[in-house]
């Protein structure tokens, strides 16, 4: 009987594991000794830092999104579903679609981050987000008729997918709105939960005297609580309240509703070993980028490294020998710091990150990856 390995999701993490699997078990699924099967309930695979870009006016969302079947292996099969049920004892996926449950020998989890705006009261009704394809579509036609007023930028909540782009935002509109004369007239707030603005010290300590420059507001300790979309209030637990003309808000994330059902982690997120991305709950499963729980950033880079890892340990796994390759929490990111400019970090378990002085050569060498991205999800880079 053939070794069957299940991929839960075919967004980078699945795609580039789906893609290292069948180069790394070629031999044995040529033979039908393995079954690798993607599952994934939309046909298109989606790059979502492309979204970033689109309020400004400078990608579509279809530049973002590629038919998930042109960028897998053929050597893979792919199963556009939903899975509803994991049965992690029995071994089991229900799907949507399939009258049988799909087996599994090995389950890797890789769902990602879903929107959770409706847990803030008046939220969903109210802001604008670039976390997603519509929200980034509405935004953009939002700061385009924008000419005066107050811009509110504000980290709803955290974990959020990619930790840097609120900063990216905020740079990106100041510059914008200097661009074309409005930005005497438009006053820029940026708000973040704890007392930074950012999550890792290093990048907020980096980041704070820039935004002071470039006189974008900051308040931090500022945990949204609610919004009134008839005042144009945005109220925080700590008892601040601020008025917005335009709000754009990084909605609360949270993982999937099939993986907290099966009990693999909360909010939808799976529990792993941080370094092995074994899953702590259940046997023969791993989790990785935005649904692992190992404490680095909700990025692409780092779904891409654990995806290595994980295709080695299954490789070992399947031909009976000890799985020894680890994640050491690699992660690299660019950072834009405007319409021309960016910096870019790079930091692991053990070393922090140092940004780099943001520069124009390092905000052409973040547009040329988005645009080499599509070889990335190939595992062809």
């Amino acid at each position: 009987m053939a070794d069957r390995i299940a991929i839960l999701g075919g967004g980078t993490g699945g795609t580039v594991l789906a893609n290292t699997l069948a180069e790394r078990l070629a031999p044995e699924i040529d033979a039908g000794d393995v079954e690798v099967t993607l599952i994934n309930d939309d046909p298109d695979h989606v790059y979502k830092p492309v979204w970033l870009y689109v309020p400004f006016g400078q990608r579509e969302p279809a530049d973002g999104r590629r038919p998930l079947r042109d960028l897998v292996d053929g050597r893979i099969d792919l199963a556009i579903d939903r899975v509803t049920e994991i049965d992690t004892d029995a071994k089991e996926l229900a799907l949507r679609e399939g009258d049988d449950p799909l087996g599994y020998d090995h389950l890797v989890v890789a769902t990602g981050s879903t929107l959770a705006a409706d847990e803030i009261p008046g939220l969903a009704e109210a802001g604008h987000d670039y976390y997603s394809e519509s929200g980034a579509l509405e935004l953009r036609e939002e700061l385009l008729s924008m000419t005066e007023g107050h811009l509110v930028v504000s980290v709803v909540g955290t974990p959020h997918m990619c930790p840097a782009a609120p900063l990216e935002f905020a740079f990106m509109a100041d510059d914008w709105f200097r661009e074309r004369g409005l930005r005497d007239d438009i006053e820029i707030t940026y708000t973040y939960p704890i007392n930074r603005v950012h999550g890792n010290p290093h990048i907020g300590e980096w980041a704070e005297p820039m935004m002071a420059d470039r006189d974008i507001n900051t308040e931090t300790f500022f945990n949204a609580e609610s919004v009134d979309p008839d005042a144009e209030t945005i109220t925080s637990m700590e008892g601040t309240e601020l008025d917005y003309d335009l709000l754009a808000a990084i909605p609360p994330h949270r993982g999937v509703d099939v993986v907290e059902a099966a009990d693999l982690g909360d909010r939808g997120w799976v529990d792993v070993d941080k370094h092995t991305l074994e899953a702590e709950r259940a046997d023969d499963v791993y989790a990785l980028g935005d649904a692992a729980t190992t404490g680095v950033p909700k990025a692409g880079s780092v779904a891409h490294y654990q995806a290595g890892v994980v295709a080695q340990r299954l490789e070992s796994e399947v031909r009976g020998r000890p799985a020894t390759a680890t994640y050491d929490g690699k992660t690299l990111c660019f950072i834009e710091t405007g319409t021309d400019a960016a910096s870019f970090v790079e930091f692991d378990y053990e070393n922090p990150p140092s940004p780099a002085p943001p520069s124009e050569k390092l905000h052409w060498s973040k547009l040329a990856y988005n645009e080499a991205y599509w070889l990335t999800a190939r595992g062809l880079l």
